[in-house]
């Protein structure tokens, strides 16, 4: 299993606890530069409990309690100590998954020298305050150990809904203290660039969060190990943060944020009931814990400087034909009586409708510009028994086309937008290229290029005259019968031919 400990524990006596001295006057709740944790969990760090302290400065001296499930904190100065304790009381910090509480001690100094493992409490101390102030964590030697750079590179892949630094300062914060974060567009990927105060933090969040879903079947994580060993912020806005500077400008002409709302975005993500924020959602698996998007329920997101928009399961749609299930199972279709050139469609769930929306809306077809928004209706009603719609309403819950119907499926992964190249599947091994090109073409679409993948000839890219007629093809060709019991899948390629 995995430890988050940078150096071995061992538990001291309760005799030890009552031979440790103080200097100074006693306060019984003033600020003091000693602070008191309490239920600690007993397989803590000192490298853990230290780096509590280091967002707000240099922390001086540390001693555990470990039978009593206690701790004192030592920073350096009584401000950062003021600091540290306004932060931690809006924004109650977990160690090892459990949350951990700090008050003022009523003590001044903690002075430690004739205590054992205090050789091991300054190593602890000089390897963390190094880190989070601008070193590095070392080696013996002085070098950094492999794999310990407490900065993380994160890679959003699929973003099908924004992800905004805050959201990534409560998933991560979730593993250990968070200094600093930027994130940046590159290569048309959403990035960001994430330090600990602590190097094993880090660590332990590659493990967990690398490939995870940020929400249902979306935005995944890849997380490495950044070259860099700090972060230098130099604005507090949107794009980057510092959580130890406060004072730091917005820059670039945004406004300042209040220190309050800085100081904590809440209690650190719970990974086991928190959903996106603006989103009462019920819970649905397939993501981090249920942060996911849900499936068949409605709600609200909030998106920044957006008023907060419905986000549910049914569609208002324009010029689209029903047939076209790229982008989720459609469950029903109704064709407005007084203006059949739109219709209502309702997808499996509030993800699907995002993702047909986000990709579909602006395209062409039959010459006329799709129009795709999310609809005030959140359930499409079919007629009620004896009553006639002209045909008007179907139902296609159980279509045999639907390509999501597992939880999780590898579909997900690989949902583009529209483009003239087409990735078909489920080929028989009698069908070649010479047929699959007539078929388009005998069809009516212009086959530019065709290549069968080399290593699997199930599959192929075809590319057609435009991204019109790559849509109206896919309508037209996806689930035609080939023969041998294979019916041709027919979705948007990523790739060019």
């Amino acid at each position: 299993s995995l430890s988050l400990s940078l150096f071995s524990l061992s538990p001291l006596s309760s005799s030890l606890s009552l031979s440790l001295s103080f200097k100074g006057d006693r306060s019984p709740c003033g600020p003091s530069r000693v602070l008191h944790v309490r239920k600690v969990p007993i397989e803590v760090s000192e490298a853990e409990l230290i780096s509590l302290g280091v967002p707000f400065g240099r922390v001086t001296n540390l001693l555990m309690l470990k039978g009593k499930n206690q701790a004192f904190i030592e920073m350096a100065s009584e401000e950062a100590a003021i600091t540290m304790v306004n932060y931690y009381t809006t924004a109650t910090p977990h160690v090892r998954n459990q949350p951990v509480y700090i008050q003022y001690s009523n003590h001044r100094e903690l002075k430690t020298d004739n205590l054992p493992n205090q050789g091991r409490v300054q190593a602890a101390l000089q390897a963390v305050n190094a880190v989070a102030l601008g070193g590095s964590a070392s080696g013996g030697d002085g070098t950094l150990m492999p794999g310990q750079s407490p900065v993380l590179r994160i890679i959003v892949e699929n973003l099908f809904y924004p992800v905004s630094l805050e959201v990534l300062h409560q998933i991560f914060s979730k593993f250990g203290t968070v200094l600093k974060i930027i994130t940046f567009t590159k290569n048309n990927q959403f990035q960001a660039l994430l330090q600990y105060a602590d190097p094993m933090n880090a660590h332990h969040a590659k493990v967990t969060l690398d490939g995870q879903n940020i929400y249902n079947a979306c935005c995944t994580l890849r997380v490495e190990f950044s070259k860099l060993t700090s972060l230098n912020v130099k604005y507090n806005n949107d794009k980057s943060r510092d959580f130890t500077r406060l004072d730091l400008p917005s820059g670039d002409g945004q406004p300042t944020m209040d220190p309050a709302l800085t100081a904590a975005f809440g209690p650190p993500f719970d990974l086991l009931s928190c959903v996106p924020p603006g989103l009462s959602m019920h819970t649905m698996t397939g993501a981090l814990g249920p942060l996911a998007m849900p499936g068949s329920v409605s709600g609200r997101m909030t998106l920044h400087g957006m008023a907060p928009i419905a986000v549910h399961a049914v569609l208002l749609v324009s010029n689209l034909n029903p047939d076209v299930r790229v982008y989720g199972d459609v469950h029903r279709v109704k064709i407005l009586f007084n203006k059949k050139e739109n219709a209502l469609i309702q997808m499996a769930d509030a993800t699907q409708a995002q993702l047909a929306m986000s990709h579909l809306n602006g395209q062409r077809l039959h010459g006329k510009v799709i129009r795709v928004t999310i609809s005030k209706h959140q359930t499409v009603q079919l007629p009620r028994e004896g009553q006639e719609d002209q045909g008007l309403t179907k139902d296609f819950s159980g279509s045999p086309l639907h390509r999501f119907k597992k939880p999780g499926s590898k579909n997900f992964q690989n949902i583009f937008p529209p483009s003239a190249t087409l990735h078909l599947s489920n080929i028989p091994p009698s069908i070649t290229d010479d047929i699959l090109k007539e078929l388009f073409a005998g069809t009516g679409y212009t086959v530019k290029a065709f290549k069968f993948f080399q290593k699997d000839r199930k599959m192929a890219l075809i590319q057609l005259g435009s991204v019109e007629e790559a849509i109206q093809a896919l309508i037209d060709l996806h689930n035609h019968d080939l023969g041998e019991n294979h019916h041709l899948r027919v979705s948007f390629s990523k790739s060019t031919i």
